[in-house]
């Protein structure tokens, strides 16, 4: 039997980490048994339901290589289907209505709580034989008795009482159908074989089998995966900007390392820790995946995003590099040796925002330095930019080895330890004392640039006096 597995997102906000996760393991576990790979939109709710998101959730997978195998499809254009479903256990009598008012039912929990009892529907209009008015909604009539038993992936035996779960609503009072219902009857109508979701559905499986038996459709794989936590081991909301998958493509972190980090969260492949998808779906095992939840860690993202960064070619981190440069005006065009600056800097941050602004100095001009550098390595320093000033306009060639031995000169005849020499320079230069070497640095500007910066520096610390 083909494999067909489904991603079935809310568009009520924009695609997240643990939504991602999602996707990513259930298109890879569909890819590996040569299957079948779907998305559904669960737009039901009209009022949260947004087209932005939509597009957002849509977009976001097709960026990381996650695309489905036919066109999604959305519950809001299939209310026949869930309608017919729900008239066929009526009918096979299965389900009954219900005209139980609000203050009926709040008053019925009161007194189980009081009780001490879990508050659930008790069943009262179970047997009376209702018919439908524009007050009852339309109830599963869920067994009483027994235990409901599941094989999940990743969990092993899951069983639930019968006992423990009441008649749950399949039809609103106004017909809509609930999400219990739309679940189970689209994931029929698609052929889904394989359900991969968050363990936070552990709990909806048993309601969901239930309307299956009395649909009488054939049973379905599961596997709950591990909550997505942060470093405080709480869960990661969506409402969070931080976990928004968008976010992390506009700070410049590749696609291949958003699967890389992704895969990671709750599944590992012994000491490996830089892979792209297409080894994933060789090495991935669904029954391998821990029932912990998984930490999402910032840091290791930076670590794997360098990795990922590092194995580009030269021109094709340029390409992903220019729309970054763009964004903060930098015109890198202006520069003859722009290749040459990009490669010395193209490893001073784990992704490409953070590259990209480290680019500032060395195209544009030089506004202010870092208060705190300034301070401390700055504040004091005219005799020493004055002396290196000096050194660099006599050298007959202007390159790095050149640079490096006028500097230890400088060094020996100041005696001065390396950061004193080195960090006023290099603050005159980029602002701050983050750059790579420091004859590297220099060589990156022309001699006339280096007059000019050091030049500035020595009027801004006039202007302090």
């Amino acid at each position: 039997m083909t494999k067909v597995t489904r991603f079935a997102p809310s568009p009520t906000g924009p695609l997240h980490i643990g939504g991602v996760r999602t996707a990513l393991f259930n298109y890879v576990y569909a890819k590996q048994n040569k299957g079948k790979f779907l998305i559904r939109v669960e737009d039901t709710d009209a009022e949260r339901s947004k087209e932005e998101f939509e597009e957002n959730i849509l977009k976001g997978l097709s960026n990381i290589g996650i695309i489905p195998d036919e066109p999604p499809v959305r519950q809001s254009e299939r209310s026949e289907l869930y309608a017919l479903a729900a008239e066929q256990i009526f009918e096979s009598g299965n389900a009954y209505w219900c005209d139980c008012s609000k203050e009926t039912l709040d008053e019925m929990r009161k007194e189980q709580e009081a009780a001490g009892k879990k508050p659930m529907y008790d069943g009262r209009s179970r047997n009376l034989g209702l018919e439908r008015t524009n007050n009852s909604v339309l109830r599963l009539k869920t067994p009483q008795d027994g235990e409901l038993v599941f094989h999940d992936l990743v969990r092993g035996e899951v069983i639930f009482q019968n006992s423990e779960l009441d008649d749950l609503i399949l039809l609103r009072s106004d017909g809509s159908p609930t999400y219990h219902l739309c679940n189970v009857v689209d994931d029929f109508n698609q052929g889904v074989t394989t359900v991969i979701r968050g363990e936070d559905h552990l709990s909806n499986t048993p309601r969901q089998i239930h309307i299956q038996n009395a649909l009488g459709y054939d049973a379905l794989e599961y596997a709950h995966l591990p909550m997505v936590l942060g470093q405080d081991k709480k869960r990661l909301s969506k409402r969070n900007a931080v976990t928004s998958l968008q976010d992390y493509f506009d700070q410049g972190y590749l696609d291949s390392s958003m699967i890389n980090m992704l895969a990671r969260l709750g599944w590992s492949k012994g000491d490996k820790e830089i892979f792209y998808l297409d080894d994933l779906i060789s090495d991935f095992r669904i029954q391998e995946v821990q029932k912990a939840g998984a930490i999402f860690d910032p840091s290791k993202l930076d670590w794997i995003n360098n990795h990922h960064l590092a194995a580009l070619s030269f021109d094709d981190f340029k390409n992903r590099l220019i729309p970054f440069l763009d964004s903060l005006g930098l015109d890198y065009m202006q520069k003859k040796n722009n290749n040459e600056i990009i490669a010395a800097m193209r490893s001073s941050k784990p992704n490409l925002l953070g590259v990209a602004q480290d680019l500032i100095p060395y195209f544009s001009e030089l506004s202010s330095y870092d208060d705190k550098a300034s301070n401390k390595f700055l504040i004091g320093s005219e005799a020493v930019l004055e002396y290196v000033q000096r050194k660099l306009n006599v050298l007959e060639d202007w390159n790095e080895d050149s640079i490096d031995k006028a500097l230890k000169e400088a060094q020996t005849g100041l005696s001065l330890p390396t950061p004193k020499l080195n960090q006023p320079i290099r603050i005159a230069m980029t602002g701050s004392t983050q750059s790579p070497s420091l004859g590297l640095t220099l060589s990156l500007f022309n001699l006339e640039e280096v007059n000019n910066r050091i030049n500035a520096a020595l009027k801004y610390l006039s202007d302090r006096n």
